[in-house]
């Protein structure tokens, strides 16, 4: 079995996205998920910078005390991975590592550009597939991706859409 960031796996990481998936996301809808995360990040006291993209609109952002510019160099990179792949960031980091592959040599494209590190997270609408992304820069790769899971729970559980 090989080893993979965070012990997990794409198998779980694909159906861990199949589980966020949301009833809609509008400009509203996107602030909220930001506002939450903004409060989470607050409340812990996370050096990070969040974001959150409808497409390549960024309709949230936030960069909490202890983040600086070089989260959004990172935020940025991440956003690429999720806009190519429509999947997280992290599930494209083990998926390559599962499958033994150098992520961005396969896809030939350029570090600079492209980061598969955790903390990039598809927000896929029902039927529409990958409508915005959330960002989170700031932890570790794994802690980043594992703050976005929660965030986008809290926005479900709020809208009534998972307990």
């Amino acid at each position: 079995m090989v080893e993979t960031t965070g012990g997990l796996s794409s198998q779980t990481l694909a159906l861990e996205a199949q589980t966020l998936t949301l009833a809609s996301l509008t400009q509203a809808e996107a602030i909220e998920i930001g506002n939450i995360a903004q409060e989470i990040g607050l409340e812990r006291k996370h050096p990070i910078a969040v974001q959150v993209r409808m497409k390549d609109w960024i309709v949230f952002h936030a960069s909490l005390p202890g983040s600086t510019p070089e989260n959004d160099w990172w935020i940025n990179r991440k956003a690429n991975v999720v806009n190519r792949t429509g999947r997280s960031t992290l599930h494209e980091r083990v998926l390559a590592e599962e499958q033994g592959i150098d992520w961005l040599v396969a896809n030939g494209l350029e570090e600079e550009q492209y980061a598969i590190f955790g903390g990039g997270l598809a927000l896929n609408v029902v039927g529409l597939g990958l409508t915005g992304i959330l960002l989170v820069s700031g932890l570790e790769q794994v802690a980043d991706h594992m703050l976005g899971v929660e965030i986008i729970t809290e926005y479900l559980a709020r809208k009534g859409e998972q307990l």
